[in-house]
């Protein structure tokens, strides 16, 4: 076996294990609350504390281990912020990878693992979970590949390259609809939600071990900081429009959650994530959105303005 098969096969492996270790946590969890349940049942008295039970697939935005661009390892993601949120939070089995693309979150593996999650009852309190939390499209876009949907600056061009971007736009939703597809056999009635980007600025500020992922591109494009903001900015605009359509399909049962013009330059540790505060902020609005459809505040305490 040669090193570059070893290293994946080592990086797949512990993946899998990061993945069986937070199912075992998650688990243990749900078992608990069971037990509470069974009880009050017994006892014919109301349950008081039963959360509610998602499912979560994603990217970084779902998976950050890092706090800003440095240490210490922690997760400081949607998904963990979201945990703390309440006198009775959500428990969320977070399947979700940094670094993949959508195109690998669909991927069979990673669709295999989905269904084993939704089939396994010990994971869910009530057969199933509530809710289906998907971030997705940021790396199919974002990276060294951003270069191919500029078009160069020669002083005429406009930035984007609205039908080489529309292209790869096509696959994202792809994913998207497989996903809703997937939940339709195994999860059916159970809503989707996921998020637009916020909009970050292409200023090549990374953590030590990752990135840039839009700077290197919009120079080597001839375009400069403050035109790259812009560029950034109609493509996520364009990506909020993909999934607002499939919003407006009610056979989908998705959700978007309003994330865009939330975040302020502070907020930002790097090119493509916030810092810890900044993920609370988005961690918040998930919040809301997911309490004004599930007909229960999942939150107890006052939005974030």
């Amino acid at each position: 076996m040669g090193q570059p098969e070893f290293i994946e096969q080592t990086s797949r492996r512990l993946i899998e294990n990061d993945i069986a270790e937070r199912t075992r946590i998650h688990q243990s969890e749900i078992a608990r609350f069971q037990a509470a349940q069974d009880g009050a049942r017994t006892l014919k008295v109301k349950s008081r504390n039963t959360p509610y039970t998602m499912l979560a697939q994603g990217d970084s935005w779902f998976d950050y281990p890092l706090t800003g661009n440095t240490l210490p390892y922690a997760r400081t993601d949607v998904i963990a912020q979201l945990g703390k949120i309440g006198s009775t939070p959500p428990k969320i089995l977070n399947l979700a990878h940094h670094g993949d693309a959508a195109t690998e979150e669909m991927s069979l593996p990673k669709q295999e693992r989905m269904i084993t999650a939704l089939r396994d009852r010990a994971n869910w309190l009530h057969g199933k979970p509530d809710a289906i939390l998907f971030s997705a499209g940021g790396n199919d876009i974002a990276g060294n590949q951003f270069c191919i949907f500029l078009d160069f600056n020669d002083g005429h061009s406009t930035g984007l390259n609205a039908d080489r971007f529309n292209k790869a736009l096509g696959m994202v939703e792809a994913c998207y609809l497989a996903l809703f597809a997937l939940r339709d056999r195994l999860a059916p009635g159970v809503p989707v939600f996921s998020h637009c980007n916020d909009f970050p600025i292409p200023n090549g500020v990374s953590p030590w071990c990752i990135g840039p992922w839009l700077k290197p591109s919009i120079d080597f494009c001839n375009w400069t900081v403050p035109q790259g903001k812009v560029i950034v900015h109609d493509a996520l605009v364009a990506f909020r429009v993909m999934l607002k359509r499939l919003e407006s399909d009610a056979a989908n049962n998705f959700h978007v959650v309003e994330t865009q013009g939330i975040l302020k330059p502070a907020d930002w540790a790097n090119e493509l994530h916030p810092h810890p505060a900044g993920f609370k902020k988005i961690a918040q609005k998930f919040a809301t959105a997911l309490g004004h459809k599930l007909q229960k505040r999942v939150p107890d305490e006052a939005p974030v303005a």
